[in-house]
């Protein structure tokens, strides 16, 4: 079979339909929304997301991951387990629901999956007064917890905290967590899917009927121990994650040479307009909002305009 040439690639986004949802992906980054639902999330980076310029347009990044290997998302890591990090905006209208997330080792021994659930949340926007759930209550028991989870009261139990557009929380799986009301955030994690929702508010689903809750697993993977510190970085380096990193690379009309460490580099404009260059291929131009993915197999690339992109890859085995 005759090789994949590979280039920068810029990626459309695939849109989902939330109990939750709002109108902000639309009025805030101008996504498209095929209907007037409301749309929560859109998955700007995973195995679904499409190519949309060049030779590739109209391939999924899991289709070339099959196909390119190393060449499209680096050494390290089992192209047979499909694309490694998932990139997400999600606009939370409403609470989102109290869950927890397991670890590799749980993922694969509960759900068979290759991985758990590591996240990072940036806010990219904060109505005022938002809070999300990080954590629950010093000194609540995984008793209390269940009692509380029956009575439907779980709410009484947990950690809150305020949000401003510009923090960043770093959320290691087995973390208790949920968004709340008036956020728009951007999600990088490792990819996986699974998640065992606690409770959710008392709500009915889309369909009309309560959504399934995961009460066992999900009190069997938490930590009731540790809640992770919402932070404002000071430097270009945002995430220092063990299994991705992520950079806010802000650019005044200059430009910027970057090595790609021989893993892929998702990019994501969140302000202006940025063009990202590999060797003698064609830029891309990523608007507010475009997603573009930078193949491991270039030694570097080159990001240029005015505005600020979000830069993440997998921990560098190197």
């Amino acid at each position: 079979m005759r090789a994949i040439a590979l280039y920068p690639l810029k990626l459309e986004p695939s849109m989902h339909v939330k109990v939750w949802g709002g109108s902000r992906l639309k009025t805030h980054l101008n996504k498209p929304q095929p209907t007037d639902a409301a749309y929560g999330e859109a998955w700007e980076l995973h195995d679904t997301s499409i190519v949309a310029n060049g030779s590739l347009a109209g391939k999924s990044l899991r289709e070339l991951t099959t196909a390119c290997g190393a060449a499209l998302i680096g050494s390290g890591t089992d192209p047979r387990d499909g694309f490694p990090l998932l990139a997400k905006f999600i606009d939370a209208d409403q609470w989102l629901s109290i869950q927890v997330h397991p670890n590799d080792e749980q993922a694969l021994d509960l759900e068979g999956e290759p991985r758990g659930k590591t996240e990072a949340w940036i806010v990219v926007h904060a109505e005022e007064g938002s809070r999300l759930v990080i954590g629950v209550q010093p000194g609540a028991s995984r008793e209390d917890v269940a009692a509380a989870i029956s009575e439907n009261r779980l709410e009484n139990h947990m950690r809150y905290a305020g949000v401003r557009e510009g923090d960043v929380l770093y959320i290691p799986a087995n973390t208790v967590h949920a968004l709340g009301p008036g956020l728009l955030i951007y999600e990088i994690q490792q990819s996986s899917d699974t998640t065992y929702r606690l409770y959710d508010w008392g709500r009915l689903g889309l369909d009309g009927k309560p959504r399934e809750l995961h009460i066992d697993k999900g009190l069997g993977v938490a930590n009731f121990d540790h809640a992770p510190d919402i932070r404002r970085p000071e430097s270009e380096l945002i995430v220092d994650g063990e299994q991705f990193m992520t950079w806010r690379h802000e650019l005044k009309n200059d430009s910027r040479n970057l090595k790609t460490g021989g893993v892929f580099q998702a990019l994501t404009c969140l302000e202006g307009e940025i063009r990202a260059a590999a060797a003698d291929h064609e830029p891309i131009a990523l608007a507010k909002g475009e997603t573009g993915l930078i193949p491991a197999c270039f030694e570097e690339f080159a990001l240029s305009g005015v505005g600020a992109v979000l830069r993440s890859c997998p921990r560098s085995p190197q």
